[in-house]
């Protein structure tokens, strides 16, 4: 699939996370120290948002349960064999671009 545009990258400040919609798919994308990952934007504890939650370290926090998924490789901080899917992403002309699952 072709990457697709979803949050001008300086909107997302350092050490943040924010919730983009594509149809009516959510994912989290996370700024960790300069560097924008993407995961799916629902928490496989209980369906909570991601992108609503909080950075802390290199992970983001579930605003629900504060269960923590790694920005990076999508993997929980206490259960490395349960992942949240991650996205490949792109910075090209101001834009945040995610490369989205068939």
């Amino acid at each position: 699939m072709p990457f697709v545009k979803v949050a001008p990258a300086a909107g997302l400040e350092a050490d943040s996370v924010t919730e983009v919609l594509v149809g009516d798919t959510p994912y989290a994308i996370c700024n960790v120290g300069g560097k924008i990952t993407a995961l799916s934007g629902i928490c496989p504890h209980h369906g909570g948002p991601l992108g609503q939650g909080a950075i802390n370290g290199p992970n983001v926090v579930c605003p629900w349960h504060a269960w923590e998924w790694n920005c990076a490789t999508g993997e929980n901080d206490m259960d490395p064999s349960k992942k949240v899917a991650t996205c490949e992403v792109k910075i090209e002309d101001g834009g945040i671009f995610l490369n989205l699952p068939a």
